[in-house]
């Protein structure tokens, strides 16, 4: 259950509302968006299948844009969520990273996979300066110091502990590859070589 807010009463505080429209909406976008492209499903498309009216979408979302955005940033929270659990689980750096591999592996075997939700839309978004383009550089610098930091405490006093930041660019550069590519090359044999990469870059680099 998603919320919006609302100033109270007495206008000296914002009260969080509960949105069942809301979180309808953005569900079923989010589900289009990811399956079909940004640009390829209209306003439209969503008010008839989540369903709900035009006056309603737009008291939750201003513009379709508005929607992107919550989308990607949806997104986001749930990587942000799945890579966090990974950190807390392992008994070591190294093993997140290998988590946080595995995970990326396990999903590009979903029947529901479709590719990285961020370079889909990084390619429908290409201006710099637009907000939904904000939004996924947002989210890769995120995640490019997330791993910059576990190889820094991977590599510790060894010959490449000036490099963790390298690693990690090698990191997202594999797992972009193997996001764009696992239809294309085979799911399996992708994934596969993929871990042996990560593993490299564990066992190798330092």
């Amino acid at each position: 259950m998603t919320t919006r807010t609302t100033p109270a009463s007495d206008g000296s505080a914002r009260v969080p509302v509960r949105s069942e429209a809301r979180e309808r909406l953005l569900s079923t976008a989010s589900a289009l968006f990811y399956r079909e492209g940004i640009r390829a499903v209209g306003v439209e498309r969503i008010l008839a299948e989540a369903p709900a009216t035009r006056a309603t979408f737009y008291r939750h979302f201003p513009s379709k844009e508005d929607l992107v955005v919550a989308y990607l940033r949806g997104v986001d929270a749930d990587t942000r969520a799945g890579v966090q659990a990974a950190v807390e689980a392992a008994p070591s750096p190294a093993d997140a990273l290998r988590a946080v591999g595995t995970a990326i592996a396990d999903s590009l075997a979903s029947p529901d996979f479709r590719g990285c939700a961020f370079l889909k839309a990084a390619a429908e978004y290409p201006d710099p300066d637009d907000r939904v383009r904000q939004v996924i550089l947002e989210h890769r610098a995120w995640y490019t110091a997330t791993l910059t930091e576990l190889f820094a405490q991977v590599f510790g006093d060894s010959p490449r502990r000036g490099e963790p930041e390298h690693a990690a660019r090698h990191f997202v550069m594999m797992r972009d590859g193997a996001m764009s590519g696992a239809h294309l090359d085979g799911v399996d044999s992708v994934g596969a070589a993929f871990l042996r990469g990560v593993e490299g870059l564990l066992t190798v680099l330092h």
